[in-house]
């Protein structure tokens, strides 16, 4: 396992567990490596220091390594505003349902009074959202990725 600290085209700095350099590399390059504060997906290595052991008896014997060890897990958010977008995020799945890649159709129907009125949430391709604008269907992105985890 290599832990990287990363540093998404926003700015943000996350670090983030990869089994190796290869697989890091493999997951980007696919597309599934995402920044965890905004949910984007141009993500890069950020400059990062060597954590080097002053002896053999400052290891014990496996457990992480890290400075901020013993802090949480690394899912506990880093940040306050990660906080504050995983308590929307909860909210969010808690109070609307989740029509996935049907978004789109889901949300013109509701538009038109063809389907029942709720809250709705899921995937649109770019053109089908722009589309829905245009039409005066209000719709909002998410300011989080899919469930692609890094």
């Amino acid at each position: 396992m290599i832990l990287y600290s990363l540093k998404c085209g926003t700015g943000h700095e996350f670090e983030s567990w990869f089994q190796s350099a290869e697989a890091y590399d493999r997951l980007v390059s696919a597309g599934h490596v995402t920044c965890t504060i905004c949910g984007t997906g141009r993500v890069e290595k950020a400059v990062m220091a060597p954590k080097v052991r002053a002896s053999a008896t400052d290891d014990d014997g496996g457990s992480e390594c890290r400075e901020d060890a013993g802090k949480g897990p690394l899912s506990t958010p880093a940040s306050p505003a990660e906080h504050a977008l995983r308590k929307l995020k909860a909210l969010v799945e808690t109070n609307a349902e989740d029509v996935g890649h049907r978004f789109s159709e889901e949300a013109r129907a509701i538009h038109l009074g063809d389907a029942p009125q709720r809250s709705i949430y899921g995937q649109a391709r770019r053109e089908e959202a722009r589309a829905l604008v245009e039409d005066g269907i209000p719709v909002l992105p998410l300011p989080w990725g899919t469930e692609r985890t890094n």
